[in-house]
């Protein structure tokens, strides 16, 4: 390990809290002395301006080190309500197409971490925030993060057919660590099915039981620490949230994610509420808006993409 690299690992492991230097696994006692390193005082001045460089060093440690043991746990998906685990539906092709979108901004953007949120209730953002993480984990053997962040009414865990606590809350309230709250599925995969191979490139955060004290919780600062922790660790985290119009929580986990998918359900939002939702987000990169429970039209199907069509 070069002087330098050293240098830089300490600087860096400085800036972390006590639970973050365990989580990391690495010894700072290792490491010699900045001053010693550097052979002058002002050296903790000129390693601080290189708090990127620190940062991406450091990230690239984590990144070649397994996350850990994270819990497995026996789930039972709500098929109905997962089309993504469906190879070939036009639903599944619907999740494609947005998949497709995230993946052109990120040619050209930062964007990993993706907050889907909507103005009010039952539009569906649950829904999408679900099957866009499994079309995600799906695509090129992605590692990916699900994150149940509507603390108030999270439901993805019925989605899954897992356990609700530990969770989100569990972690925010400093009850838990990062690894103790994360759930993998127990399911192996099997011949002839695709269903639990999607499931197994799948991690999921469930929300716990943190209601009461949610505005709370959304607005410490360890939200932004666990999106820090465990982004070297997975191609995309999506990441749930309460509806914008009704509580605040989904603005104020906003600033740690890349970006945020703002959800309508075609028939029903009226206009003033998606514009108020816009305005909500209006600090944060909002990426579009997903139309959801439009009437299907499976066209796709002509073309051998979607379902057969209805004769």
């Amino acid at each position: 390990m070069s002087k330098i690299y050293e240098a830089l690992l300490r600087a860096e492991w400085e800036r972390l809290t006590p639970e973050e230097q365990k989580e990391y696994d690495l010894n700072p006692d290792a490491f010699p002395s900045i001053a010693s390193i550097m052979g002058r005082t002002e050296t903790s001045a000129s390693i601080g301006s290189m708090t990127d460089e620190a940062q991406a060093v450091l990230e690239h440690h984590r990144a070649s080190r397994p996350l850990g043991n994270v819990r497995r746990a026996t789930w039972k998906p709500d098929l109905e309500k997962l089309p993504a685990l469906q190879s070939r539906s036009a639903f599944t092709e619907q999740f494609r197409s947005l998949r497709s979108r995230l993946y052109e901004y990120r040619g050209f953007n930062k964007l990993k971490t993706v907050l889907v949120s909507s103005g009010m209730p039952k539009e569906g953002k649950t829904f999408v925030a679900a099957n866009l993480a499994l079309s995600l984990a799906r695509y090129k053997n992605n590692r990916v993060l699900l994150i149940d962040g509507d603390l108030r009414r999270n439901s993805l865990h019925t989605l899954l057919g897992c356990s609700a606590s530990p969770g989100l809350s569990t972690y925010l309230s400093g009850d838990a660590t990062a690894l103790e709250v994360m759930q993998r599925s127990d399911l192996e995969p099997e011949p002839d099915s695709e269903h639990p191979p999607v499931l197994s490139a799948l991690t999921f955060i469930a929300g716990g039981a943190g209601g009461d004290a949610a505005a709370d919780l959304s607005g410490n600062s360890r939200f932004a620490e666990l999106i820090r922790f465990v982004s070297p660790h997975f191609d995309w985290i999506i990441v749930d949230s309460s509806p914008v119009n009704v509580v605040s929580d989904a603005v104020n986990l906003a600033p740690a994610c890349d970006g945020v998918l703002l959800v309508v359900r075609g028939g029903q939002t009226p206009y003033e509420s998606a514009q108020r939702a816009q305005k909500e987000f209006a600090t944060a990169n909002l990426l579009g808006v997903v139309l959801n429970g439009v009437e299907n039209v499976p066209h796709q199907a002509y073309y051998g993409y979607g379902t057969e069509p209805e004769k």
